[in-house]
C-alpha cells in the first residue's frame, strides 16, 4: 500500500520526537511492504521565523495532497513572553484545524502495566482501563454567538449545534465502537440544556441503526465522576466541544504521564495525528523528551488514516515492550533513563524483529 504522509515537526521538541516516530513508521512500512512517501512542512514558530506566518499556504497544500498528517508540537517562549506579538505559533494550529475541517478530536486513554504505580488512582481502579474519548471540535459554546451588553456588565456565550454536526460526530463514535468493544457512551446535560436534548434525540434516532453497539447516556457531571471511579466501564465516549475539552484533560492524567498520550483530529479533508503534550522548549535539543506519545500517534495514523490495524497493533506492542524492559525517558524512568533517540531506536528495532 502507498502511504503518503505530510510531516510537520513544528517547534521545541517537535523535530526530535517526530524523528523517532518516523523511525518506527519506516520500520513498519518495511516489515509490511508498504510504499512510504513523506514530505516535511513548516508550521508554528519555525514557520514564522522562515516565512512570516505560522501555517503557510505551501504547508496547507502539502497537507491537502497527503493521506495523513503527522504533527509534532508548536509553541515558543519568545512569543509567549511578548504580549505585543501579532502573529503567534498557536494561530497555525487553529488555521490548520479550520482549513482541514478537523471536526473531531480522538484521545485514547490506555494504561501500561509497568506504569500503574504512577497513576494518581489506585491500581485496582485503573489496571486494564482502555477507552477512547471523542470530542466534537467545530460547534458548541466556543463557536456560538457571544458578546457583552448592559455597558459590558453582562456577558453571554451561546451553545449552538446543528443536526448535521451532531449526526457527523455520533456516526464517528459508532464507527469507533464497532471496531472496539461495541459500547458507546453519549455524554450530555439533557436534563438542563436544550442543545444536549438535541444530542440525545439524535442519538436515540441513530442507535437502532447500530444494533451491535450498546448505547448508554450519561450526564456530564456523572461522567466526570465515573472517569475517576470506574474508568474501566468506558469503551467509546462521545460528547460536545466544551464537555469534551474538560473530560479529555481529566482522563489524560489516569495514565501517569502526558508523554504517553496520542491523539487524532479527524478531518473532512486530511486527518492530523499528534501527541497531546506541548513543545516543551526547555528540553529542546537535549535528547531527553519522551517520544512515546508521538510514536503512538503514528500507530493511530496506521489504524485510522490507512485502516491498517495490524500495523498499529505492532507499534503498540513495541511500546509496551519498551516500557516493560525499562527503555524509557527520564520523565518515567525508575533507574537509568534512555535518551529520546535510544527509545526510538529500540522500538523501531523491536518492530523489525517481531
Amino acid at each position: 500500500m502507498k502511504l503518503n504522509i505530510a510531516v510537520l515537526p513544528g517547534d521545541g521538541i517537535g523535530p526530535e520526537i517526530i524523528e523517532q516516530a518516523l523511525k518506527v513508521v519506516k520500520a513498519v512500512a518495511e516489515k509490511y511492504n508498504h510504499q512510504l512517501e513523506y514530505q516535511f512542512g513548516l508550521t508554528g514558530a519555525t514557520a514564522i521565523d522562515q516565512v512570516g506566518e505560522p501555517y503557510p499556504e505551501a504547508t496547507h497544500q502539502l497537507c491537502m495532497a497527503s493521506d495523513a498528517v503527522l504533527f509534532g508540537a508548536i509553541g515558543d517562549p519568545k512569543f509567549d513572553n511578548n504580549p505585543k506579538a501579532t502573529v503567534r505559533p498557536e494561530q497555525g494550529l487553529l488555521a490548520m484545524r479550520k482549513k482541514l475541517g478537523l471536526y473531531a478530536n480522538i484521545r485514547p486513554v490506555e494504561t501500561f502495566e509497568s506504569l500503574l504505580h504512577k497513576s494518581p488512582l489506585r491500581r485496582e481502579l485503573v489496571e486494564g482501563a482502555n477507552f477512547v474519548a471523542i470530542r466534537e471540535l467545530t460547534g458548541g459554546i466556543y463557536f456560538g454567538e457571544k458578546g457583552r451588553k448592559d455597558n459590558g456588565n453582562t456577558a453571554f456565550d451561546t451553545c449552538t449545534y446543528t443536526r448535521a454536526e451532531v449526526e457527523r460526530i455520533l456516526k464517528l463514535g459508532y464507527e469507533f465502537a464497532l471496531k472496539r468493544n461495541k459500547k458507546l457512551t453519549v455524554v450530555d446535560k439533557a436534563n438542563v440544556l436544550e442543545s444536549s436534548r438535541l444530542w440525545r434525540e439524535i442519538a436515540q434516532e441513530m442507535a437502532p441503526n447500530y444494533p451491535d453497539v450498546t448505547t448508554e447516556y450519561m450526564f456530564v457531571d456523572n461522567a466526570a465522576m465515573q472517569i475517576i471511579q470506574w474508568p474501566k466501564n468506558f469503551d467509546v465516549m462521545v460528547t460536545e466541544n466544551m464537555f469534551g475539552d474538560i473530560l479529555t484533560d481529566e482522563a489524560s492524567v489516569i495514565t501517569g504521564s502526558l508523554g504517553l498520550l496520542p491523539s487524532a483530529s479527524i478531518g473532512i479533508h486530511t486527518s492530523v495525528f499528534e501527541p497531546i503534550h506541548g513543545s516543551y522548549p526547555q528540553a529542546a535539543g537535549k535528547n531527553i523528551a519522551n517520544p512515546v506519545a508521538t510514536i503512538l500517534s503514528a500507530a493511530m495514523m496506521f489504524e485510522y488514516a490507512f485502516n491498517l490495524a495490524e500495523e498499529g497493533a505492532i507499534i503498540r506492542q513495541a511500546v509496551a515492550a519498551s516500557m516493560a524492559e525499562g527503555v524509557v525517558t527520564i520523565d518515567i524512568a525508575e533507574g537509568k533513563a534512555s535518551s529520546t533517540s535510544e527509545v526510538g531506536d529500540w522500538i523501531a528495532e523491536w518492530v523489525r524483529k517481531n
